[in-house]
């Protein structure tokens, strides 16, 4: 009990000084509940929605996903005859069936030919208005969609794009684009997470998405009374026979949900991962606070010991101490979780995926793993001050405050540092002179995590050296004022050492990606270069396919010379070593693709893969099945015969575009599959009359302007594209990064202002002598950039260290070029000089703010 008070007077007297620490710990433990709570309740809205969006069973057509929504290699879904409709409603137990169509693989614009999909990557949906639809969605305006001229749109995008009754909306699809206006508008009566919903009547689905009369995408079953979903299903199974899907409501959900979930888990994971940086990072905080105040207390501790107090009342004291600090930090992290959970869901609404609060989520695991972590955390980061604490003996109270510095112990901290620096070293080598990238994965991820931990240890010993370097270039030149501050940077190595590498960990972070990054970009645009011949690639940013309409107008292009075709298929292989393999990929292209595409060969020639009845495979499908020049594989076409074609080509299988593609001619697809089962471009490739680039750049936007679904990019757009991409994926990854910085500063901070309570003595005398309030402040901040320039060099160095070795893995992958980015990496390291500036600036102003003769006064 007497352990408990003196731990909770000594929490109180220095509630001040622990409040950067339990605001790490409440920002770390915020960062995890709030995860949690956000993805918790993504989960929620998806069960719901699709749990009230499905009908008691469901026929879909052969062919559907598990889910409903696969699009054909045609561009147009999935369908079975209407006929199925009316042996659906024999089967026993049925209420009520009815017949819709619906497609994902569309395009809607508004009369200027604006896109209305949403930005979110959420899907664009077009379908039949039915009965199941009415079930969750409420007409608020207008009326029910009757007739070929006539859609209605659900409220969340009319808002979004400010569409009103009567406005004309384009509906384009592989069958072309279908004129209409906005009939009514309806509202969601569960929460929508960001789908564009059009509704047309079925007869117009039928035509506008598929082409055809008399064809459903699926069959909604609605059950009689007293009859179970499955009883249900079987007896629909039993009238339809085999050759349909046919599922019950829950199943629906589930293959719904599971098309969800993997992206779900990646995201809470990866949420998961930067709130576990976070929390390293306040470590370093925790242990520094608990080691300074420590050191402050040693008369303190030593009278204590002198009066009759054991070693475990002081060591338990302390702990106790962080115990406290803890549970408020954790127990406020929970409550700003929940706020954090509320935040994101604002945030993805502005995005335009819309997340209700009525579907918030706090599952009562949440604030229990909240509050474990943070104290746990907390507890065992103040172990090492407080098994210090207890070594203080009863002589300390005789001596001025302030504990020496165990040499035997700064010996052992260097020799295991170095030598966990230098076995990471060893695995970093050992991963860029792997011959797999997947073997060297495993000596990455082990040279990382070891390096990092050794410069977490030799970061005292690092710090003497570093330090002085940086005060010889930077602080000399402001005299004694300059010459104080690196001092005070050196007086306590090992306290500077942790709080720089609570700033090298976010940092190292960030330069390791930002090199992996720019490598990327640099190796694809270099592959580029190297290997595409054509001038323009035209394709959707949405995945739809190429309608032989908009093909048709690329070709009539003015200054185009040639426009090359490129399909992807899919088709059954039996190999010469007698294996088959089931829905295997192949690619289909003009000729001219060929040259479009400068593909090194290892054995043959490209062009005589394009020969009638012949094709090309890559060269670790050769190896596997035992296939050379000549040999002939059964290909077994999808929707079509089967074919004996001849290999004529073996491809290299180090390349990054069209990587592990193996190739046939259009005209030996189009001689085995029927014309109405051709697959659609992919992708479609044009190059320019000979000088004419501009001008046929120009002319092909113009041939598609009637066809926004698709984009035409030259070769520069295209590396933009590319550069724009992984541009916003960093982007995203340095934001979350960001929380373990802003806790890394606040370290700088609370050392700051902790050092400044340790020196008053000190501060107090030196302005007696003669030291203006502006040199102390000039002072502390010269310090505090010292402090935070050390971090960011050990930080950006070992990142790209990391980063470099990364990018030899990458380059077995076939992207070879390393590129550093430099302006990011020096933009960094100015910025962690502000870092430092910003961070000193209330220590600062409070030291310049002390009375001089108290402080000379102060013990």
């Amino acid at each position: 009990m007497t352990v408990m008070k003196t731990s909770m007077r000594n929490f109180l007297a220095h509630k001040g000084r622990m409040a950067l620490s339990a605001i790490a710990v409440l920002l770390s433990v915020a960062f995890v509940c709030g995860t949690l709570v956000f993805t918790d309740t993504m989960s929620t809205t998806f069960d719901k929605l699709f749990a009230a969006t499905s009908s008691d069973v469901t026929v879909s057509a052969k062919g559907a996903s598990d889910s409903g929504e696969t699009t054909a290699d045609n561009g147009k879904p999935p369908v079975m005859p209407a006929s199925v409709l009316a042996e659906v409603r024999k089967a026993q137990g049925v209420k009520a069936a009815e017949g819709a169509v619906f497609s994902t693989s569309v395009t809607v614009v508004d009369a200027d030919k604006d896109n209305l999909s949403p930005s979110s990557g959420a899907p664009t949906i077009v379908g039949s208005w039915n009965a199941n639809e009415a079930r969750t969605m409420k007409i608020t305006a207008g009326a029910a969609p009757r007739g070929a001229g006539q859609i209605m749109v659900d409220a969340d995008t009319a808002d979004k794009h400010d569409l009103k009754l009567g406005d004309e909306i384009g509906v384009i699809s592989t069958i072309g684009t279908h004129k209409t206006k906005i009939s009514g508008i309806a509202d969601f009566t569960v929460t929508n997470p960001g789908a564009a919903i059009f509704y047309v009547d079925t007869k117009t689905a039928q035509q506008t998405l598929v082409g055809e009369s008399d064809v459903y995408t699926n069959v909604n079953v609605t059950a009689a009374a007293g009859v179970s979903d499955a009883q249900l299903k079987k007896n629909v199974t039993a009238e339809l026979g085999g050759g349909f899907q046919v599922k019950t409501a829950k199943e629906t959900a589930d293959a719904n949900q599971k098309d969800v979930e993997g992206f779900m888990n990646v995201m809470k994971y990866a949420m998961l991962g930067f709130a576990g940086i976070a929390f390293l990072v306040g470590i370093f905080l925790i242990i520094n606070t608990f080691s300074m105040l420590v050191a402050q207390r040693t008369r303190e501790i030593g009278l204590m010991r002198a009066i009759g107090s054991s070693r475990k009342q002081v060591n338990r004291s302390v702990l106790a101490e962080a115990l406290l600090l803890g549970v408020v930090g954790s127990v406020l992290g929970v409550g700003a979780g929940v706020g954090l959970a509320v935040g994101l869901m604002k945030l993805m609404g502005q995005i335009g995926m819309e997340l209700s609060t009525d579907d918030l989520t706090v599952a009562w695991t949440t604030p229990v793993v909240g509050l474990v972590l943070g104290v746990i955390v907390t507890v065992l980061a103040a172990y090492l001050p407080a098994r210090r604490a207890g070594k203080i003996s009863p002589m300390a109270a005789l001596r001025d405050a302030g504990a020496p510095a165990d040499a035997k112990a700064g010996w052992i901290r260097a020799a295991i540092g170095t030598v966990l620096t230098g076995t990471g070293g060893l695995a970093l080598y050992l991963a860029a002179e792997a011959d797999k990238a997947k073997d060297g994965s495993m000596w990455l991820g082990l040279g990382i995590v070891l390096s990092l931990i050794g410069f977490v240890v030799i970061g005292p010993l690092l710090a003497g050296a570093v330090v002085r370097v940086l005060g010889a270039v930077l602080l000399r030149m402001f005299g004694p004022v300059g010459r104080m501050a690196e001092r005070n940077a050196l007086r306590n190595p090992r306290r500077t050492g942790a709080t720089g590498a609570a700033l090298m960990i976010g940092l190292a972070l960030v330069a390791c990606l930002s090199v992996v990054g720019s490598s990327m970009v640099a190796s694809a645009t270099d592959q580029l270069d190297k290997t595409v011949g054509t001038d323009f690639i035209i394709q959707s940013d949405r995945g739809q396919l190429i309608t032989p309409q908009a093909v048709k107008a690329a070709k009539s292009a003015p200054d185009v010379e040639r426009v090359t075709e490129y399909k992807l298929g899919k088709a059954d292989f039996t190999t010469p070593d007698g294996k088959t393999l089931k829905d295997t990929s192949i690619t289909a292209a003009d000729p001219s693709y060929a040259t479009d595409l400068r593909t090194e060969t290892v054995a043959g020639k490209l062009p005589d893969a394009y020969k009638p009845d012949s094709m090309s495979v890559h060269e670790k499908f050769a190896e596997d099945h035992g296939i050379t020049l000549g040999s002939k594989i059964k290909v077994a076409f999808r929707d079509g015969s089967t074919a004996d074609l001849t290999v004529r080509a073996i491809t290299s299988s180090d390349v990054v575009i069209d990587a592990g593609a193996m190739y046939t001619s259009i005209a030996t697809m189009a001689k085995y599959v029927p014309a109405d089962k051709m697959p659609l471009d992919a992708l479609v490739f044009a190059s320019a009359k000979e000088g004419q680039q501009d001008a046929a750049y120009k002319s092909l936007k113009s041939a598609l302007h009637d066809y926004p679904q698709y984009i035409v990019r030259d070769q520069t757009d295209y590396k933009d594209a590319l550069k724009d991409q992984i541009g916003q994926l960093l982007n995203m990854i340095y934001g979350l990064l960001a929380l373990a910085i802003i806790v890394a500063i606040l370290g700088v901070v609370n050392t700051l202002a902790l050092s400044v309570v340790e020196r008053t003595r000190e501060i107090g005398l030196m302005r007696a002598i003669g030291l203006s309030r502006r040199q102390l402040r000039r002072m502390i901040r010269m310090e505090s950039v010292v402090i935070a320039l050390f971090g960011a060099l050990l930080g950006l160095g070992l990142g790209m260290g990391w980063g470099a070795t990364a990018q030899q893995l990458l380059a077995l992958e076939g992207l070879g070029v390393l590129d550093i980015p430099w302006p990011t990496i020096i933009g960094v390291f100015i910025g962690s000089a502000f870092v430092g500036l910003f961070a000193a600036l209330i220590p600062a102003f409070r030291a310049g703010r002390m009375n001089v003769l108290n402080a000379i006064a102060t013990e």
